[in-house]
């Protein structure tokens, strides 16, 4: 039988520390969301041992190559059973490790009752303070495994995360400080606010009536994981071509590093071109996010921006249209450009959190029938969704069609994030990101 352990280094340690609250984190590639998977799987034989891992979506549960796909590897080869269903595993020696979402911020709230001896999080940055926090309260158990955290986060200076985790972090390199990894810290709550301290009893004798919880965070690199250095020595190539500010966090983990403007998009990416070619797939991406101009107000626009991909994979931003006016207005000009456009380019329209955000892309889609649309939630920092297409254009892969918009368009990238306005930038990544998954899917469809 294949033995399954952790990879000497930061992944034994991180499956090794008695913290109460242990994040593994840094630059990408380290082992990170294996390592979590392999964690609970200690307390497999215990009966009534309860896990739940989560990611902020359920698609980001399910992607392809995704913490599902790497459970049914990993716990399959050892006896347990899966229901997709409702993403869970369940071990002859009655154990169960099951996976969760908390998409929206009331979804924390659906785990009121539960007792949880085991709590995940992939990707912790992704989660709002308030999520996690709250699902300490379900962090219990009466069997005999006592109730601790475990999460996997890549770098982000501006997520609550970094203040957590600031002391095992230099404050002015934003690399994580040698000889700091692994140890242990304690913290209670006085109030609103997390008290820290090196030993635990000092701290609880200073906050009498509070009982202290251990963290300690561990950083990871590339170079770490022997296994996928070996079997793809091509990755790190691939985190040394990202633009600045994410090859910082994703290759060197760096926790201070922060967007300017000009890290993301730059004029000279993208070359004016005449037109594009007629033979190619076309996608309208919007932000919805505008409002009625008022007298001395500065409101978001609502903008629309249509992009083409042809068959060599080069993109063409072919039109920009960008207005400040009331919903009807709003409603008019999305339907007037899907007319314009043609009923082979797709509308692809961004669902904000929440229920209203919800019931606008259903109007929107009533108000669309007969044509192709594409929703989805939005999810992830307007800098995460945007860099892929940043990595598109630093590469030499987009194109810009002459037009009257042009000075606008590529002010705005320019200035992300930085600026005041990001309405074009998400627009456009709205429909990058969508041509790109029709891309996938198409790939997918041929090899299936």
């Amino acid at each position: 039988m294949a033995e399954i352990k952790p990879q000497p280094g930061p992944q034994e340690m991180f499956l090794s520390t008695p913290a109460d609250i242990a994040i593994y984190g840094g630059a990408a590639g380290g082992g990170k969301s294996f390592a979590l998977l392999l964690e609970p799987l200690r307390h497999m034989t215990m009966p009534g041992f309860r896990a739940v891992i989560f990611r902020r979506t359920s698609k980001q549960v399910k992607n392809e190559g995704g913490l599902w796909d790497a459970a049914c590897g990993l716990y399959g080869a050892i006896g347990g059973k899966s229901r997709e269903t409702d993403l869970s595993w369940s071990f002859p020696g009655g154990a169960s490790i099951s996976f969760g979402h908390l998409e929206h911020e009331k979804n924390k709230y659906d785990w009121q009752g539960t007792e949880l001896a085991f709590l995940g999080f992939d990707e912790l940055t992704h989660f709002t303070e308030s999520q996690f926090f709250y699902l300490l309260s379900r962090n219990r158990s009466v069997g005999g495994a006592a109730p601790y955290v475990r999460a996997t986060c890549n770098p982000d200076a501006d997520s609550w995360v970094a203040d957590f985790i600031r002391w095992w972090i230099d404050p002015e390199t934003g690399y994580p400080v040698p000889g700091r990894s692994g140890r242990l810290r304690w913290f209670v709550r006085d109030d609103d606010s997390l008290v820290w301290g090196d030993d635990k009893r000092a701290l609880e004798a200073a906050h009498r009536g509070k009982t202290a919880k251990s963290v300690t965070f561990i950083a990871a690199r590339i170079e770490d994981n022997a296994i996928l250095m070996e079997k793809d020595p091509g990755y790190r190539a691939n985190l040394a071509a990202l633009p600045t500010v994410d090859r910082e966090r994703l290759l060197s983990g760096n926790w201070k590093i922060r967007p300017a403007a000009g890290d993301y998009f730059r004029r000279s990416w993208f070359p004016v071109i005449a037109a594009a070619p007629a033979e190619a797939r076309r996608v309208r991406g919007w932000d919805l996010a505008g409002s009625h101009s008022e007298p001395g107000a500065r409101p978001d626009w609502t903008a629309g921006v249509r992009l083409a991909r042809d068959a060599n994979g080069l993109f063409y931003v072919e039109h920009v249209e960008r207005l400040q006016g009331t919903p009807n207005d709003v409603e008019r000009a999305i339907r007037n450009l899907a007319q314009s456009d043609g009923r082979e380019t797709t509308v692809a329209l961004p669902q904000d959190p929440g229920q209203a955000g919800k019931a606008q892309v259903q109007a929107l889609i009533r108000l669309l029938a007969g044509f192709r649309v594409k929703s989805q939630p939005v999810t992830g920092s307007k800098t995460v969704r945007a860099m892929p297409f940043s990595a598109q254009a630093e590469a030499g892969n987009v194109r810009l069609v002459a037009g009257p918009w042009n000075a606008d368009f590529l002010g705005e990238l320019e200035n992300f994030p930085a600026g005041r306005h990001d309405d074009q930038v998400d627009a456009v990544c709205e429909a990058f990101n969508t041509l790109t998954e029709f891309s996938q899917k198409s790939q997918r469809d041929m090899y299936s």
